[in-house]
């Protein structure tokens, strides 16, 4: 991964913002790809991660044990403004060297961390509330959290952030085989409510 973070944190933001926008109120009970989140909880969890990630881009404490942010207000738009906010701690000079975190871990693993929950849970958001999430056009994002998360993957699944890997067929889309390295089947559909 040799392109800037903060550059491929800004593509991926540009993607998932729209979906969170567009989450409707009688949305937010459904279902994700997510495990046990519903989309509340989830889209809660992805803004905690993206204010959490501010601080860890700039080499401060951090609580990684924080719930989810509660939706008040105008959740939406804050999310958008605190995903800008994201790209641009990370543009920072000194961000992306030495390390970071509780663990330790290098800057620019840390980085491409929350470029994946920005990636994995749009597709999640997107998926749950029926809304399209392309990333064909944008193979550069999806190959860099990838890699990162094929070397990460056991660490993951030992600490429960990651599922079993589910298996995609030979050939198929970049982002079908990162989503099966975190434990989702691409192919997941929300389970049909009565009266649907």
């Amino acid at each position: 991964m040799s392109e800037k973070i903060s550059d491929l944190l800004e593509r991926a933001a540009a993607r998932t913002v729209p979906v969170v926008r567009a989450i409707d109120d009688e949305q937010l009970g459904l279902p994700t790809p997510c495990g046990a989140y519903d989309v509340r909880t989830l889209a809660g969890h992805l803004y905690r991660v993206v204010l959490t990630f501010q601080g860890l881009a700039a080499k401060e404490a951090a609580d990684m044990g924080a719930g989810p942010l509660e939706l008040t207000g105008d959740w939406r738009g804050g999310f958008a403004g605190e995903a800008r906010a994201l790209a641009a701690a990370w543009a920072r000079p000194g961000a992306e060297d030495g390390t970071t975190g509780a663990m330790g871990m290098p800057a620019r693993t840390v980085g491409a961390m929350v470029l994946g929950d920005l990636v994995v849970h749009g597709w999640d958001l997107a998926r749950a509330t029926g809304r399209p999430y392309a990333y064909a056009p944008d193979g550069d994002v999806v190959a860099a959290v990838a890699a990162q998360f094929a070397e990460l993957a056991p660490l993951a699944r030992s600490m429960g952030a990651f599922g079993p890997e589910v298996a995609v067929p030979p050939g198929a889309p970049a982002l079908d085989r990162l989503l099966g390295v975190t434990g989702r089947d691409p192919g997941w559909r929300a389970p049909a409510r009565a009266g649907d």
